[in-house]
């Protein structure tokens, strides 16, 4: 019935518009197209994963995970202006791979207001093309950040804290995510804090790119983690303060006292506690069921008692299966075979490099020896 009526209306047309012969064309080609002229339509638009593949050169798994994220492209010239840009700026592929896999929404980004804007800062900021696409990449959030509001401020304050470039890139390569954060609230006075408790402002510098969440307490925090630290007896000219105001503040008061019954159920008393903290407050991070079983292990020896683990509570950081069986079985062989008289403290035991255990105890009996350490497991490192 409507085709019928469309014939009769365009027999009464005069054939001489062709202005409007040409926009009836159209809309009757719209009008009438067939399910499969549809779909052959739609199929000249690339999906998502094709776009990434094809474009791109994503891997498949890159390009499937978006997908299954992404169901189609807002705009393609959009996101292919936006790739193309980041790979100008010096970003590799797998680089982009991890940007776009980590917020596929990166890809209807717009360039000039969003991304460019971004990338230019850290420009100002004299970091180098790979720099800054080191830093983007692991964290791809910093592109959401605002300019004004959060990025400049947090590259400022961090720059007037660390001082040198190198040391602000450092910090940034390992966790960019710090920009996200309100720096001024939080390093900034912490920093301050800690240089008016005597500690030397380069520990702290050397400190921040390692333990980054700890000078991103709220400043009560920090101040209540020195405080322990204080009650715990270390003092605070002592280059393990900031260590055991660390560990502290990375325990609710809850779990510490667990992890001093834990000290007290292998033996210590309170003095060797306190000592132990004073001496090494890093072994109080370590978890209570690899305390009991570098002890029980150190124990079995025979050779080694309570009293030379509490004496040296470093003897508490080390790996079971890569540092202590591999060294205790070597001593074990070398006193049968009457080729050491004794054997040597704890502390040597478990504080001298690979390479040197290896020299002293290892290379002048290979015979004996070697196939229980060899310099493979020094290569590693282990």
């Amino acid at each position: 019935m409507m085709s019928l009526l469309v014939r009769k209306s365009l027999t009464c047309l005069d054939f001489k518009n062709s202005s409007f012969l040409r926009q009836s064309h159209v809309f009757l080609s719209h009008y009438f197209c067939t399910k499969r002229e549809t779909q052959r339509i739609d199929s000249d638009t690339p999906t998502v994963s094709e776009f990434l593949l094809h474009k791109h050169h994503f891997s498949p798994e890159a390009a499937a995970q978006v997908a299954s994220v992404l169901t189609r492209l807002k705009n393609r010239e959009k996101s292919d202006s936006v790739l193309s840009f980041l790979k100008e700026s010096g970003f590799s592929g797998t680089q982009l791979e991890k940007i776009v896999k980590y917020k596929p929404e990166f890809l209807s980004a717009n360039l000039e207001k969003v991304i460019k804007p971004k990338i230019k800062i850290f420009q100002d900021f004299g970091f180098s093309a790979d720099e800054i696409a080191e830093i983007v990449s692991k964290e791809p959030l910093v592109l959401h950040c605002s300019v004004k509001n959060r990025l400049i401020p947090s590259l400022s304050a961090l720059k007037s804290v660390l001082g040198s470039k190198v040391d602000l890139a450092k910090v940034l390569k390992s966790s960019g995510w710090i920009l996200i954060r309100d720096l001024q609230k939080t390093l900034v006075p912490n920093v301050e804090f800690l240089k008016s408790c005597g500690i030397p402002f380069e520990q702290i510098v050397k400190l921040i790119p390692t333990f980054p969440r700890f000078f991103l307490l709220k400043p009560k925090l920090m101040r209540k983690s020195v405080e322990k630290a204080d009650e715990m007896g270390v003092d605070r000219s002592s280059g393990m303060f900031i260590y055991a105001a660390r560990v502290v503040s990375s325990m609710s008061d809850e779990t510490w006292e667990l992890k001093l019954k834990a000290f007290r159920d292998l033996g210590f008393a309170e003095d060797d506690i306190l000592r132990a903290f004073r001496t090494a407050p890093m072994v109080f991070s370590v978890s209570t069921k690899k305390l009991k079983k570098i002890t029980e292990v150190l124990l079995e020896t025979g050779k080694y008692d309570m009293s030379c683990i509490m004496n040296t509570p470093t003897s508490l950081l080390y790996s079971v299966e890569n540092r202590y069986r591999p060294r205790l079985q070597v001593l074990e062989v070398l006193e049968k075979r009457n080729l050491i008289k004794n054997w040597p403290a704890l502390g040597t035991v478990n504080l001298t490099s690979d390479k040197k255990f290896f020299e002293k105890f290892v290379a002048p009996y290979l015979d004996e020896v070697g196939e229980l350490y060899t310099r493979k497991s020094v290569q590693k490192g282990r």
